[in-house]
């Protein structure tokens, strides 16, 4: 599909995988549940040289960290595509929003920021600091796109439904959302990517007020 531009140095998006029923992971399932192909590894990593920032919380950085750390071991049981992924973040420029990590940040190119993360990130639109990306971060991504924020918002989305396993139901707490397709594509024959211009709504369209 066509793509409807958006000023880079303004931009946030936010970018989430997801099981067809909604959940960011599930209890037993490897990462990627296991499903990760070579075009999709390799398109992570094109968007990893795309000049974007990363924004997460600590959870996510504390765990992709570890996995970056753990890809660079041998015997590491990444796979060749799977540990150049996650090695490559060590290079992409990366702001963690926390109270409780203390710095200096071990990751590489991470900057440590406390306080309000939507008004820091705010500020980082309001000053050409983009393109901005979130990297998991559920709450994170949440809160930015209730505040409005958010220009774009894509998923990439996994053929599983995890009704019994699945853990961290991704739109819980969401508002109403209108979202405009500007963008698909299909990895491996099995990934669906979805991108979207979101609309925050007050209600339902065409609701009483």
């Amino acid at each position: 599909m066509g793509e409807t531009t958006a000023d880079p140095a303004t931009s946030l998006m936010v970018d989430l995988i997801i099981s067809l029923d909604g959940y960011a992971s599930a209890e037993g399932w490897p990462g990627w549940w296991g499903l990760e192909g070579p075009e999709y590894l390799a398109w992570l990593g094109e968007e990893g040289e795309k000049g974007y920032t990363f924004l997460m919380g600590a959870n996510t950085y504390r765990v992709m960290s570890s996995m970056s750390g753990e890809a660079t071991e041998q015997d590491s049981g990444f796979s060749e595509d799977e540990g150049a992924a996650l090695t490559g973040l060590d290079a992409v420029p990366k702001v963690i929003f926390s109270s409780t990590l203390k710095a200096p940040l071990s990751w590489p190119n991470s900057q440590l920021v406390g306080g309000d993360a939507v008004e820091a990130v705010r500020q980082m639109k309001q000053e050409g600091k983009g393109p901005l990306t979130t990297l998991g971060s559920l709450s994170l991504a949440r809160s930015l796109l209730k505040a409005g924020l958010v220009d774009r918002f894509r998923l990439v989305v996994f053929p599983v439904i995890t009704g019994s396993t699945g853990r961290e139901r991704i739109y819980d707490g969401y508002p109403d959302v209108a979202l405009e397709m500007v963008g698909s594509r299909t990895f491996d024959g099995r990934l669906q990517l979805l991108e979207y211009i979101p609309t925050v709504l007050d209600g339902p369209p065409g609701g009483r007020t």
